[in-house]
């Protein structure tokens, strides 16, 4: 009974993160499934960017997440004028990383041919890897957007702007993958174009509304009146850029896995996609609870209330392994029911079928470190993060995945197994590290 208003207050929190995270997940489900049956090249080739694209964008959401404790601390405290100076101060350290973020990927657009994919689907990659680019500083601002509503408890508002989007992207989709309404037939370009403009009109959005909204409207004193320096900014780098570094390494170790995956060929290249398309709805479930329960952590931290910010996380946690568990059976038993909906290829089909082995192994550890890793964040504890992720992901998952893979020849499957290995790792040191640090507050 004494957890029970922690799960309503991360549940109430959580929810709109959730269901806004969930309309990412659908949109990625449609996409996939509209591109697949466009043609199996345009799920091999929307597949291979995807897969390297979230490398970066998981990064700068990574880094975006610096905003939440800072933020979060002040709001629970009341003190409005410093939440406005540090969501401006966000605003500036975000647009610097996010810069350098899409120089690295500008590189990496002409150097596609040199990363050993099928030559047959580089005509394919490349228009829609531009498109994935131009995205990029509306990704960086709608992040900034998004950390400075949910850390002042307003976790709707990102919710509502995405699940518009989405509707806008899918509609969208249709017209410019299949050219309907009187437009061309630009098939995987087509769903490139569409995300860019719904991550224009989310921008778009949310400016308004934290512009007009008189609970957001309240810290803009603070806001304008603050003139960020070289040291606020630097504030936000020393907590964000090991957040960036775990989640980077995290989604390196899925992205790598891709490559990997292109090497062996498009069959096990499109089946991975859909792998992780089908993983990608357990996490972001995972992550809106632990979200939550970070925001949640934060605002109690502001208050030096360390004996909330303890139960906050173990509420968390048990929210999270049930979902992990209901999720893991509804995946297993719909199996063939998931793989139809992406691809009439029954190769790929069968192929899928096969990866859902070391999915579903990872599952409750995928859990367990994404909670473990808030709930660090909520109490600004990141510095040790990047370096266990470095263990995790670098050290041990990727070498398995190619030990398995190709040294000892099985193929996708033993590519795949690497990740349960990495997330297992990063759940036990995520655990233990903040257990180390709420033990020396109570």
């Amino acid at each position: 009974m004494r957890y029970k208003p922690y799960y309503s207050s991360i549940l109430r929190l959580g929810a709109p993160i959730v269901l806004g995270q969930l309309g990412n997940v659908i949109l990625g489900f449609i996409d996939t499934i509209m591109v697949g049956h466009y043609s199996a090249d345009s799920l091999s080739s929307a597949g291979f960017v995807t897969n390297i694209f979230n490398l970066g964008i998981v990064a700068l959401i990574g880094f975006s997440y610096g905003a939440t404790p800072i933020i979060g601390a002040f709001y629970g405290r009341g003190e409005k004028d410093n939440v406005g100076a540090s969501f401006k101060d966000s605003i500036y350290a975000n647009l610097i990383c996010g810069a350098g973020v899409t120089l690295i990927y500008t590189l990496l657009y002409f150097n596609l041919h040199n990363l050993g994919q099928p030559d047959e689907l580089i005509p394919l990659m490349r228009p829609y890897f531009l498109t994935f680019l131009l995205a990029m500083p509306f990704i960086v601002l709608f992040n900034c957007f998004k950390q400075f509503t949910d850390s002042v408890a307003s976790t709707k508002t990102a919710m509502w702007v995405i699940i518009i989007g989405n509707a806008v992207n899918i509609v969208l989709n249709y017209i410019l993958i299949y050219g309907k309404c009187g437009m061309p037939q630009l098939g995987l370009t087509g769903a490139g174009i569409a995300t860019l403009i719904s991550r224009i009109l989310m921008v778009i959005m949310m400016y308004i509304l934290i512009k007009s909204q008189k609970r957001f409207s309240i810290y803009g004193t603070g806001f304008h009146r603050h003139k960020s320096t070289w040291s606020d900014v630097g504030n936000l780098f020393s907590v964000g850029t090991p957040l960036a570094l775990q989640m980077g390494m995290e989604t390196a170790s899925f992205s790598l896995a891709s490559l990997l995956m292109g090497w062996l060929g498009a069959t096990e290249l499109a089946a991975f996609q859909i792998m992780c398309i089908t993983g990608s709805l357990c996490f972001l479930i995972y992550y809106g609870i632990g979200a939550a329960a970070c925001i949640r952590m934060s605002h109690y931290r502001g208050r030096e209330q360390w004996d909330k910010v303890h139960l906050t996380a173990n509420a968390g946690l048990h929210i999270i392994l049930a979902s992990a568990v209901i999720l893991s059976l509804l995946i297993a038993t719909l199996r063939h029911e998931f793989a139809a909906l992406f691809t009439d290829d029954s190769v790929i089909q069968t192929m899928f079928t096969a990866l859902l082995v070391p999915m579903l192994a990872y599952q409750i550890s995928d859990g367990i470190q994404t909670n473990f890793a808030n709930a660090l964040r909520g109490i600004e504890v990141t510095k040790p993060l990047g370096t266990y992720a470095f263990i995790s992901y670098v050290c041990l998952a990727l070498p398995i995945s190619y030990l398995l893979g190709f040294t000892m020849q099985m193929g996708a499957i033993g590519v795949a197994m690497g990740l349960p290995v990495g997330l297992t790792t990063a759940a036990a040191l995520y655990y233990r590290r903040f257990r180390k640090e709420i033990k020396s507050h109570l």
